[in-house]
């Protein structure tokens, strides 16, 4: 009597790869879907500490110049030319920092209720997702 040889995979092999891989897909989207927002907020922090840095070279090289939050990237983005000392100073930032979470580029003269920028009493910061940055 001659062997036949089987060729290819039975159904309960292929489900159960199947079943297999979805627990594995279940185990590791959700870490991608935190290493996201984790990325967004490292972001925010990292701006908040540049621009706040930045801003405090303005105020030492323009001690008589008022920031306001109103023109507060306008004020940081562009360069100003003194005659009488004959310097320049600026630009402190190349361009004005996107939020984000809420990809936008405003700035609040009190701490917002939602994801945004603020500048208040000459502190930056920014709230994102409940969390505010520099923390009180």
């Amino acid at each position: 009597m001659k062997a036949t040889v089987r060729k290819g995979f039975t159904l309960i092999e292929i489900l159960i790869v199947v079943i297999i891989l979805g627990i594995l897909a279940a185990i590791v989207i959700p870490q991608f879907t935190n290493a996201s927002e984790d990325a967004k907020l490292s972001a925010m922090q990292s701006t908040v500490q540049t621009v706040q840095s930045q801003i405090e070279l303005f105020k030492l090289q323009q001690p008589d110049a008022e920031l306001k939050a109103e023109n507060l990237f306008d004020s940081l983005t562009k360069k100003v030319v003194d005659e009488v000392n004959n310097k320049t100073y600026g630009p402190y930032l190349q361009a004005k920092p996107v939020h984000p979470f809420a990809n936008s580029t405003s700035v609040s003269s009190d701490v917002p209720e939602t994801d945004g920028w603020f500048f208040v009493d000459g502190q930056f910061g920014g709230v994102a997702k409940g969390t505010r940055f520099p923390k009180e």
